[in-house]
């Protein structure tokens, strides 16, 4: 049950650090986060953590 939990996390804050880094890049228009430097490090912080929840759901048995 753990395993699923941390694959599902892990997926959720990848997509929202990919979503947020590309509106603190200026790509991603409409918000108050576009163009600011600040949600890009968050987005990349949170899509890190991300990755690290997805790869140690995958490697739980």
């Amino acid at each position: 049950m753990r395993k699923g939990w941390s694959i599902g996390a892990g997926v959720l804050l990848v997509v929202l650090g990919a979503v947020w880094t590309t509106q603190g890049l200026g790509y991603l228009a409409g918000s108050f986060m576009t163009g600011q430097q600040l949600w890009t490090a968050i987005g990349l912080v949170c899509a890190v953590c991300g990755v690290a929840l997805l790869v140690s759901g995958l490697r739980r048995k």
